[in-house]
């Protein structure tokens, strides 16, 4: 295809001719709404049933990335991991073998690693390209209402001028910095949710074993000074055993965000131990069988360990219990 993209300037108002790679739970939601932006979208996804109802609804459904984005004013894409990522830009029938519009935008708001994100810029910009860097905070309901904040890396003219269209999928748009920040903010905040999680786990699972009524624990949790809106809904489906359906976050998604998190800060020289600990954690999970189930489900590598833990922890000599 040489057709090109919308017929009004990239950086002017009006309709867009955008395409859209990845519709997962997420994707299919924040397309939904440039749809109903009015914007001209074009999608892909590997599963092609995922686009139907978009494809009822206006949207021109492809075959590959490339095709999709022949000519396009913008590409936003999300999926799941560095893998996906590369190949849906990388390929020989991806994104950036498309010609896209002159000064055209590259938008990636999938969570992936630093050093991709870093070296994806650098590739889109060789081409002419304006790279966004845009990972997305939210659940899937947020995505369909256009209630997504997007945690943006970008330089300020090139976030300004894509403004236009982004604000279709985001009541907010948080700017760390350049190219990168978006992604290294992503990966702090996701990490130490990460241990949250873990954490909550284990005080359940704790409580439960001491005998504490589960309803009034989970209730106690929820208005204390540890809730946060994740511990919440997490520690519910904990207590509720509720893991199979309505998957908003699985085990391996969140292993693979804490595998990142704890790469980037060893680039910055830093240690991770708490975020390596729940790296841990969530690595048992996945290796129990239970990667694909909601990301609650970890529960059970905390309720495994206190029946397996007899040995009382190691002490530094000349140290009491409490440190000092």
């Amino acid at each position: 295809m040489t057709v090109r993209g919308g017929v009004v300037p990239v950086d002017e108002g009006g309709p867009r001719t955008i395409a859209f790679v990845g519709l997962g739970n997420m994707g299919r939601g924040m397309a939904s709404r440039l749809l109903e932006a009015g914007h001209r979208l074009r999608v892909y996804n590997r599963t092609s049933a995922r686009a139907d109802a978009l494809v009822r609804r206006g949207a021109t459904r492809y075959d590959c990335p490339k095709d999709a984005c022949e000519g396009v004013d913008a590409v936003i894409s999300m999926v799941a991991d560095d893998p996906a990522s590369r190949a849906v830009w990388l390929d020989h029938d991806g994104i950036l073998g498309a010609s896209l519009a002159e000064r055209g935008f590259a938008i990636e708001c999938s969570t992936l690693s630093h050093d991709w994100v870093t070296d994806l810029a650098t590739r889109c910009r060789a081409r002419g390209l304006r790279y966004i860097d845009a990972p997305v905070t939210g659940l899937p309901a947020a995505a369909a209402a256009g209630e997504l904040t997007l945690l943006v890396g970008a330089a300020t003219d090139d976030l300004e001028a894509a403004r236009a269209f982004l604000d279709a999928v985001a009541h907010r748009i948080l700017r760390f910095g350049d190219v990168g920040s978006g992604t290294a903010y992503k990966l702090v905040i996701n990490m130490m949710g990460a241990v949250q999680i873990a954490s909550a786990a284990e005080a359940l699972a704790i409580a439960q074993r001491a005998g504490l009524d589960t309803r009034a624990v989970v209730d106690a949790f929820a208005t204390s000074q540890a809730a946060s809106p994740q511990v919440v809904r997490n520690v519910r489906r904990m207590a509720a055993d509720d893991h199979e359906h309505d998957i908003v976050f699985s085990g391996a998604l969140r292993l693979k965000d804490v595998e990142y998190g704890v790469r980037f800060a060893r680039t910055l020289n830093m240690g991770s131990p708490f975020g390596a600990l729940a790296e841990n954690v969530y690595r048992q999970l996945c290796s129990m069988g239970y990667a694909h189930v909601n990301e609650s489900k970890v529960i059970e590598v905390s309720r495994r360990a206190t029946m397996d833990a007899t040995a009382e922890l190691p002490r530094t000599p000349g140290m009491t219990p409490l440190g000092y």
